[in-house]
């Protein structure tokens, strides 16, 4: 059994002949699976390896596909980019790695710029839905993102890699393949290490980048596999907390300022700083156990280490920040299952014990001496358990029907130290305080497959998800929280259907989902604080996706979604929900043909609104977007270099819009364009040249 296959998402592996993609998807940004029990998405290694700038995070590998769109002022890869998913926001999906979900233990949100590069991975699955009740995760409320590490290749096959862009943005990457090695080829290893140094599109916002991966894999015998994965990354930036400039600033100043150069101004680029390390290891054991029975198990650790420094709106002795988020996460996922004539049988369970410790403490800039007393100090450990079964009946060999139940278990313990009042407070005296939240959800799911022939396949599913609350839920005078929230809950219905054939494939589907808003809070004169959840949305549409081979070495493809996402009760019925785009669409063509490979991609974000605090639709954004072009050229060889050299010329933003795609507005007080509002806006035309050598 290939340790790519993908655990979290039963129906879909990583390698894309694993999944059999047929001819007609292998360029495209996204393909489907004729197995896909849900709305399914797979990015493949080529277009990784093709399509994207070399210097890209994750997030640029998900851009293309359905509903999914992403942007980063500072250009590509040069920044905590988050990525919006079917209109739901990064925290209320799950991600993933190796079947393995990874989050931030405050709010299961993720940073682009930490643990997983695009040089780490070798593929992607993306599941528009809650999944089934083996589809493990903290957040499944919205949908999973399953990132792959990279395949191993049965051949030795070492590269390096340099390439140059755009604000003197520099990426050396080398990789080594060893292909199979010892007794009976039973091992494998790949080991990949790159450096990146870029200025920045936003002026002096520097980004540092360093990190390596290695994975191993040992046949133990033709039933058993041992796959060891190791990562680190450690990255530096001149980031401000607020990461984007004001309407005032970009009229005086141009589209891509951000921190100045001048000591006595508020927003030098000495007051602002992150270092960021993080680091993802796991041991998996596959393993064949005879009668049907399969074993899957991953024991894994990861870490995040986030050192920050960040300065104000004016230049005082307490006006800076220095802020310290940083955990140490260990869990294991278990998996069986056992495939009869009957059907297959899948159970297990998901275990994990985060550790944290985060402070926030005023301090001066100019010398980063920190005040006596910070605006809070906390540690905490989370306990998830999610046990899950669930039964694949094979009704006939072309229509299996799935029930499935899953219990999700969240066990928090709180120490929350005294502070300077702008979180807990004096705690009366005491040096801190301790509390506990406990929270459980049993969530449901039932999906219908059926293959029509063998080219066409049919799917109706029902899936449940749900999302615990922040931390900051003690986050009140005294902590003095007298009724918890609960945890949020999504339901979604939707109905699908996958075609393929060796020139064209083709999915579309609908779906629609109702979901808890998010948390809410009451105070009343005593100081006593109730949560809970703020009503109550749905969302609707329609999706579609599709590859075609025209003949003469091009393929065309599109995707196109059409979507509402709307407030359901209370006084803001049929609002719309903050960045939920009414639709998109994706437009790609591609040619190859000998040496050459060149593919170029749009995606166009439709019509959204930001909030301005409780407003709902207070700032309009119009439609944009975002177009990318890449040019390969490989050479078998040559006198100067015998082994293939490939080179790329990248363009990110070919058209160099520079449009709005974010406003937080600069006060409650009014919903109409002001100069204090921050914007986020597209970084300009970037270029970047590639060449990467065999050897």
């Amino acid at each position: 059994m290939d340790d790519q296959q993908t655990p979290q998402l039963e129906t879909v592996t990583a390698t894309a002949n694993a999944i059999n993609i047929p001819a007609s998807a292998a360029n495209a940004p996204s393909q489907n699976s004729l197995t896909a029990r849900s709305a399914q998405s797979i990015v493949g290694e080529k277009f990784i390896e093709d399509y994207i700038s070399p210097n890209a995070d994750f997030s640029q590998v998900l851009q293309m596909t359905p509903g999914v769109f992403s942007y980063s002022p500072n250009g590509p890869g040069l920044g905590d980019t988050k990525t919006y998913f079917r209109g739901f926001q990064d925290g209320d999906y799950t991600i993933a790695f190796d079947g393995i979900p990874f989050q931030d233990t405050n709010s299961p949100t993720h940073h682009s710029w930490a643990f997983f590069p695009s040089q780490f991975l070798g593929g992607a699955v993306v599941d528009r839905s809650p999944g089934t009740a083996a589809t493990v995760g903290p957040t499944n409320f919205g949908g999973s993102i399953n990132l792959l590490s990279r395949n191993f290749d049965p051949q030795p096959h070492n590269s390096v890699s340099a390439s140059y862009g755009t604000w003197n943005t520099t990426l050396v990457n080398g990789e080594l393949q060893t292909g199979a090695f010892g007794p009976g080829g039973s091992s494998n290893l790949i080991v990949n290490a790159h450096a990146m140094n870029s200025d920045g599109y936003q002026t002096f916002n520097d980004q540092q980048r360093q990190g390596i991966s290695v994975k191993y894999q040992f046949a133990v015998s033709e039933n058993t596999t041992l796959t060891a994965f190791g990562s680190r990354i450690d990255l530096q930036a001149n980031t401000p907390n607020t990461k984007g400039p004001t309407r005032a600033q970009v009229a005086q100043y141009g589209d891509n300022y951000l921190l100045s150069g001048d000591p006595s101004q508020p927003n030098y680029y000495g007051y602002n700083a992150y270092h960021v390390t993080s680091d993802f290891e796991y041991l998996g054991l596959v393993s064949n156990l005879g009668n049907g029975w399969k074993l899957d198990d991953k024991l894994y650790t990861y870490y995040y280490h986030n050192k920050q420094f960040y300065n104000g709106s004016t230049i005082s002795k307490t006006s800076a920040t220095d802020k310290l988020n940083a955990y140490r996460t260990n869990g294991n996922i278990l998996r069986l299952t056992q495939e009869s004539s009957f059907g297959t049988f899948r159970t297990g369970l998901w275990s994990e014990w985060p550790n944290t410790y985060r402070y926030q403490i005023p301090s001066d800039p100019r010398t980063h001496i920190d005040a006596a007393l910070p605006n809070f100090r906390e540690s905490y450990n989370t306990k998830t358990s999610q046990p899950f079964a669930e039964y694949e009946f094979n009704v006939t060999s072309d229509l299996h029907i799935t029930p499935g139940i899953k219990y999700s278990s969240y066990e928090q313990r709180f120490t929350q130290y005294a502070d300077n009042g702008k979180t807990v407070g004096s705690l009366g005296g005491a040096p801190f305080i301790k509390h506990t939240a406990d929270y459980d959800t049993w969530l449901p799911s039932l999906d219908v497959h059926y293959f029509l022939d063998r080219h066409w396949s049919v799917y109706a599913q029902y899936a449940t998800g749900d999302e615990i609350p922040p931390t900051n839920v003690f986050d009140v005078k005294n902590a003095n929280v007298t009724v918890q929230p609960k945890p949020v809950k999504n339901k979604t219905f939707q109905v699908g259907t996958v075609w393929q054939s060796e020139r064209l494939s083709v999915s579309a589907d609908a779906y629609d989902i109702k979901f808890d808003n998010a948390y809410s809070s009451f105070t009343d004169n005593d100081g006593n604080t109730t949560w809970y959840s703020n009503g109550k949305s749905v969302a609707k549409g329609v999706e579609a996706e599709a590859n075609l081979i025209l003949g003469w070495g091009f393929s065309v493809y599109a995707n196109a979604t059409l979507s509402s996402m709307k407030y359901d009760d209370g006084p803001s019925q049929g609002q719309w929900v903050a960045n939920a785009p009414d639709n998109t669409e994706t437009l790609g063509i591609n040619y190859e043909d000998g040496p050459w490979n060149i593919g170029g991609y749009a995606k166009r974000v439709g019509r959204l609104y930001n909030d301005n605090g409780a407003t709902h639709e207070a700032v309009k954004i119009d439609p944009f977007v975002i177009t990318n072009l890449f040019i390969n050229y490989t050479i078998d060889h040559s006198p100067i270099w015998p082994r293939p050299m490939k080179v790329q010329l990248g363009f990110n933003n070919l058209f160099n819009q520079h449009s709005i795609v974010g406003v937080n507005p600069g006060s409650t007080k009014t919903s109409v364009a002001a100069p204090g509002d921050v914007l986020s806006i597209l970084a300009e035309r970037s270029v970047s040249l590639a060449v990467k050598a065999d050897f």
